[in-house]
């Protein structure tokens, strides 16, 4: 189906709850937030698809993709547990995971327009107009989602600056 292999199917359904999470988690908390259950489960579905991509991957590209998830993954949920980072932690580690859930959803973008419906898919060549325009507007949200994301931790920290300016002295 699809033509995927077993493997390619464990890759795809290992990664695939990432995709609930991360969007539950930018709804409820405005970024990834790697200390939570969901961050857990966000962790160990995005781990198993960037490494098992090594295994189905067809092109050099996506090695490149699998590799810098993995990197930004560890650096995104090891970062924050820095001290000596103070505030900074917190804007690093929101920008490498949200990293991580853009690199998956270019090639979760790409292989659903490549195999959907199955048999006569949307795209047939990776320079389609339908799949840079897909992975266009991606980029754009990656964007306007940082953005926001940034935003909203400055106002957070002006708050708690606000409300305890003894304590932010301090650090």
């Amino acid at each position: 189906m699809f033509g995927i292999s077993l493997l390619g199917w464990v890759h795809t359904l290992g990664s695939l709850p990432a995709i609930p999470l991360a969007i539950y988690m930018f709804a409820r908390y405005g970024r990834i937030v790697p200390r939570s259950r969901s961050g857990v489960v966000y962790f160990i579905s995005m781990l198993l698809g960037a490494t098992t991509v090594f295994l189905v991957a067809h092109q050099s590209a996506s090695y490149g993709i699998g590799a810098a998830t993995i990197l930004l993954l560890l650096t995104g949920y090891g970062i924050g547990r820095i001290s000596s980072l103070g505030r900074a932690g917190k804007y690093l580690e929101t920008i490498c995971l949200s990293l991580t859930a853009f690199l998956l959803m270019v090639p979760a973008v790409s292989e659903t327009l490549r195999r959907v419906p199955d048999g006569h898919p949307f795209v047939t060549d990776l320079k389609s107009p339908l799949l840079l325009g897909c992975q266009g507007i991606l980029l754009v949200i990656l964007i306007v989602g940082l953005t926001a994301q940034i935003i909203h931790l400055r106002r957070q920290d002006r708050i708690a600056a606000f409300a305890s300016p003894a304590k932010m002295s301090a650090e």
